[in-house]
């Protein structure tokens, strides 16, 4: 058995990164000695490099901020885009993005825009997709080892989303598609959202459901804390989740491929709550299809959920199979993403394997060899 500073001393030269193996001291100081010769961080487990996907990763494109300076609606959005220039939101600037990214061990990340445009009319929503588009494909042209992107549609359009959905898939060869937790009030769930559900069952989208805060609790989230995003956001994930299941949408449409940001809110914890309502209240919660804790092995999750425990009991709940890596790239919510996956001691390698990249590549038809 080497001591750690004979492991250190071993592995001094060594150019493919960092080694994991457990020890927390070793990793930091090869993830340390990697950063200082300039070299990506390659993640490695059991002696194999594994790839890394990062499906919560945010972009901003300055264009089409541009054809909304005017409008008080995207005051938020324009003030974050400001504040976080260089290695941020902005996708035209991808050397620092990347440089980033191979600090933190990130191989590949999902590139994707949080709706600001639902409140939009017809004409100027379909102009704010289309530059989006076309700056996030570009992108992910440029660097094809790098970034897979998630289309903008304009989902209070339905029909419009649906088509705006399939010719990013089949024109730009984005995955999928980035969506909110609700559209101006309403429901993911509700029957005017069908012609979009549709074609993203038939296309096999991966959609990915990012909450916009939760409007109608806003009064009571003011103060200390930040609790519009610590809890609002949540909330919203988990009350959209909700109405998918209970509404009914989960079994008119079974092949969907949902991600839910944030480890999908509060529901993996609480799901069994719902089941206990079918039996305490059954007049107002009715069955559908199975125990409503069972849609979650349905349902795709991102990995920010903080805690080493929280990602276990996640697991548990939904299955590992449904678990992806996620960061909120460029926020500071889970810079520590891949760690988090590597320290979480109730994982075993074929599960990290499975959460870094494993489930992503399947989902998003990401060759697992790339990138290293």
């Amino acid at each position: 058995m080497h001591s750690r500073r004979e492991f250190l001393n071993r592995f001094s030269s060594a150019s493919a990164g960092i080694l994991f193996v457990g020890c927390n001291f070793v990793e930091s100081a090869l993830a340390a000695q990697t950063v200082a010769m300039g070299k990506r961080r390659q993640v490695v487990i059991g002696g194999q490099r594994v790839l890394t996907i990062d499906v919560h990763s945010h972009v901003l494109v300055s264009e089409a901020l541009d054809l909304v300076k005017t409008y008080k609606e995207t005051e938020s959005i324009r003030d974050q885009f400001a504040s976080a220039r260089g290695p941020g939101y902005d996708v035209h600037l991808a050397d620092a993005r990347l440089e980033r990214m191979d600090r933190e061990g990130l191989d590949v990340q999902v590139l994707g825009i949080n709706p600001f445009w639902y409140w939009a009319e017809r004409g100027l929503a379909s102009q704010i997709v289309d530059v989006q588009n076309d700056a996030i494909a570009k992108l992910c042209a440029s660097h094809p080892d790098r970034f897979v992107g998630l289309a903008s549609v304009a989902l209070q359009f339905p029909e419009l989303a649906a088509h705006q959905l399939e010719q990013g898939m089949k024109k730009q060869d984005m995955r999928g598609c980035l969506i909110g937790g609700s559209v101006n009030g309403e429901e993911l769930s509700s029957p005017k959202f069908y012609p979009f559900w549709e074609r993203a069952e038939q296309l096999q989208a991966f959609v990915f459901i990012h909450p916009q805060g939760f409007a109608e609790a806003q009064r009571r989230l003011q103060g200390n804390g930040y609790l519009t995003n610590v809890i609002g956001q949540p909330l919203e994930t988990t009350v959209a989740l909700s109405h998918l299941i209970f509404e009914g949408t989960l079994d008119r449409f079974p092949k969907l491929k949902i991600c839910a940001a944030h480890a999908g809110g509060f529901l993996p914890s609480y799901s069994g709550r719902m089941d206990a309502c079918l039996i305490a209240f059954p007049t107002t919660c009715k069955p559908v299809k199975k125990e409503p804790s069972e849609y979650l092995k349905q349902l795709y999750f991102d990995s920010i959920i903080v805690t080493g425990e929280g990602l276990r009991h996640l697991v548990a709940t939904a299955g590992v199979g449904q678990i992806l890596l996620g960061t909120d790239f460029p926020t500071a919510w889970n810079s520590n993403g891949v760690d988090h996956i590597l320290n979480t001691q109730s994982l075993s390698d074929a599960d990290k394997k499975a959460i870094l990249s494993g489930n992503a590549a399947k989902l998003l038809r990401i060759n697992p060899h790339i990138g290293g």
